[in-house]
């Protein structure tokens, strides 16, 4: 494989990046921006040798606790639960949520032999129980995985006793009912207040 190739393969391991796009950012980056290229794979390379998991919550951290879990002015008393480390930093965006997280690391897909195992739920259960934490909020996604994976750790919660909640979900802010799809319209009036 040439130079050229490789990158191009290189690029295609990114998510959302198939052949075209992978091209397209290798020859920009060869024909515009050439300055870019050693800056972004000492990036890559920096990011590979000091961003680990978080040791309490499993978020990207440079530290072995993360700063969300060693901020101590957050609300001992919420544990919102997501599936990868980008939900926790949407949610981290919108300011509405003073908590502390649980980064499952995944969601259940048994079809791809992805159990309770291996997305950490024996750790989230330990969490959990920890004195202080009164509601465990399930932030998983709509999607039949996240679905399941909420399903199945707001029974485990509830068999020890542990109030867990889910996401509302519904029309978002903005749009107009007539482009919303049904599914979404639907739950919207069933979860209405």
């Amino acid at each position: 494989m040439t130079a050229l190739e490789t990158l191009i393969e290189a690029l295609k391991r990114l998510p959302g990046v198939g052949q075209k796009s992978a091209q397209r950012m290798a020859y920009h980056l060869l024909q515009h921006d050439r300055a870019a290229m050693p800056r972004l794979a000492e990036a890559l390379m920096a990011a590979g040798e000091h961003i680990r998991h978080c040791e309490r919550c499993h978020t990207f951290s440079e530290t072995p606790i993360c700063a969300v879990c060693a901020d101590p002015e957050r609300d001992a008393r919420l544990l919102c639960v997501v599936e990868t480390p980008a939900d926790q930093a949407a949610l981290e965006r919108t300011g509405s949520y003073r908590g502390y997280y649980f980064v499952l690391l995944g969601r259940l897909s048994p079809l791809d032999g992805i159990g309770t195992g291996r997305i950490g739920a024996a750790e989230l259960l330990a969490r959990a129980a920890e004195d202080g934490v009164e509601e465990v909020i399930l932030a998983t996604s709509f999607t039949a995985e996240g679905e399941a994976t909420a399903h199945v750790l707001a029974e485990a919660l509830r068999v020890r006793g542990v109030k867990s909640t889910r996401l509302a979900r519904g029309v978002p802010v903005g749009s107009e009912l007539e482009y919303v799809d049904l599914g979404t319209i639907a739950h919207a009036l069933s979860d209405r207040r």
